[in-house]
């Protein structure tokens, strides 16, 4: 499938999703969001991809923003059904998809743009980025999850400040915050980000859909993650991987897990 807004490049298992709009600093337009959500489906489907990495082209931006042009005359029923239908389709479902989604950070991340980012499973940065959620400047919050993600990950205080502020943060204040998981030149990005998706890859994908489920649990409310953790671990023992990741560990050679 070709989309308007995206590059799409699969090797060794691993999707990487470009959002392609340079000129507008890869902004979050709807036509983008729908591409981003049609292309995450496709590639969660897809039983050659085992981990999908979003970034942005050039070496300017990840995503700097939402297009504020879409919705500047937006009334309260249009501004909630975008917020809702972008959670649904899009920033949800990435955090619940059961492969692994990296969000290689290339440059700004700011509003959608960190959302986005947040919601990826974790997240690699170029030494150049910067992060923030400028939307109290514009007469908004968040509305991508921002301050729900932002708070999970760095603590309520920090982000207390940063929402209010409106401010940016450094790469490398984003990694002592905990926001980030390295700090990489940006040339080393997305080889850096493909060696950890490698590793990833050799593990049981079950075992990492099921782990993926059971964190989530612990951040969700009605959810008690203790029990989500039970259950799937219990589950792992009706799987051909788990039969072949002992049988491989008792024969001390690498296993070779299907899936299944």
């Amino acid at each position: 499938m070709n989309y308007e807004n995206l590059l799409i490049a699969i090797e060794e298992k691993i999707a990487t999703v470009t959002i392609n709009r340079p000129a507008k600093l890869n902004a979050l337009n709807k036509a983008t969001i729908s591409d981003l959500s049609k292309a995450v489906k496709l590639l969660g489907k897809n039983e050659e991809v085992r981990v999908i990495i979003i970034t942005g082209s050039g070496e300017k931006a990840f995503v700097a923003g939402a297009d504020i042009s879409e919705f500047v005359n937006y009334t309260i029923i249009e501004g909630t059904q975008l917020a809702a239908e972008g959670h649904e389709s899009l920033f949800d479902y990435i955090e619940n998809l059961k492969k692994p989604v990296i969000a290689a950070i290339n440059g700004f991340a700011l509003g959608g743009g960190l959302e986005l980012a947040m919601a990826c499973h974790f997240r690699i940065a170029s030494d150049n980025a910067k992060m923030g959620l400028p939307e109290a400047s514009l007469g908004l919050i968040p509305g991508y999850g921002g301050t729900q993600r932002l708070p999970q990950l760095i603590g309520k205080g920090r982000a207390m400040e940063m929402i209010m502020t409106a401010g940016m943060i450094s790469a490398d204040e984003a990694k002592q915050y905990g926001l980030v998981n390295h700090v990489v030149p940006q040339a080393e990005l997305l080889s850096f980000t493909s060696v950890i998706a490698q590793k990833i890859i050799k593990n049981a994908p079950f075992a990492i859909n099921k782990a993926i489920k059971a964190i989530n649990a612990n951040y969700k409310d009605g959810k008690d993650g203790f029990e989500t953790e039970i259950k799937s671990f219990g589950k792992c023992f009706g799987t051909q991987d788990f039969k072949e990741g002992t049988t491989a560990f008792l024969e001390k050679r690498k296993a070779q897990f299907t899936g299944k």
